[in-house]
């Protein structure tokens, strides 16, 4: 029988075609503007959970620019528990006063921050609250101005107002000039007892912010 001769080919088979440079990059832009949605969306998500800010006034005087708002906060179930159990809660309420320019990002020419410490007294059943511009010290001296209440509902009621705070000296803003302001109020998880602080991350219960910007025209910038 003679010989026979045969040739096999074979023809390497991709199930997937290799990806080249543009559609890597094209997959990577999807996921950084996902990523970038989020990250717009959720801040404002959580400040909707627990109230917001329902006016922000801004006035402007020979001595400075000065800050008003009402605040509509409302306090989750474990903050309050935490509170009847005689944890205090510290709030900080923070102003960014910003310079507005067409030409680059616009400069932040003030800040302001004033803490606030919400407490009750199980064996007298007060509520108390205080408030400094300073951070409340470990000890609890420092400077600061305290109130007592009857009732939850009575000092949540001067919790959420703030009448003319100056966020501003007169000597840092311009005439003519259009400026907006960046409010903050938040709670400060790290003024938690240690085991609170640990059981808060990742829990929006615990994740108390509310936030809003306003302008302030040049027209109204004028003195």
């Amino acid at each position: 029988m003679g010989r026979v001769n045969t040739t096999v080919s074979s023809t390497r088979c991709y199930k997937n075609p290799p990806e080249g440079p543009l559609r890597t990059w094209a997959r990577w832009c999807a996921v950084l503007a996902c990523l970038a949605a989020l990250w717009l969306h959720a801040p404002q998500a959580r400040a909707q959970h627990h109230g917001e800010v329902s006016e922000l006034q801004l006035e402007r005087d020979a001595d400075g620019l000065y800050l008003s708002a009402a605040l509509q906060l409302e306090l989750p179930a474990i903050v309050q528990d935490a509170l009847y159990k005689g944890i205090a809660m510290h709030f900080v309420a923070e102003a960014e006063v910003l310079r507005q320019r067409w030409y680059w990002t616009d400069k932040v020419v003030a800040r302001a921050t004033r803490y606030l410490r919400l407490s009750y007294q199980p064996l007298t059943r007060r509520w108390r609250l205080a408030q400094s511009a300073a951070p409340f010290a470990a000890t609890g001296l420092g400077v600061s101005l305290d109130q007592s209440f009857d009732d939850l509902p009575e000092v949540l009621a001067a919790l959420q107002r703030i009448a003319r705070w100056k966020i501003a000296d007169e000597g840092s803003l311009d005439d003519g000039v259009p400026y907006s302001v960046n409010f903050q109020f938040r709670l400060d998880m790290s003024q938690l007892p240690r085991p609170l602080q640990i059981g808060a991350v990742g829990g929006s219960s615990w994740n108390i912010a509310l936030t809003r910007s306003l302008r302030l025209p040049a027209a109204e910038a004028a003195r």
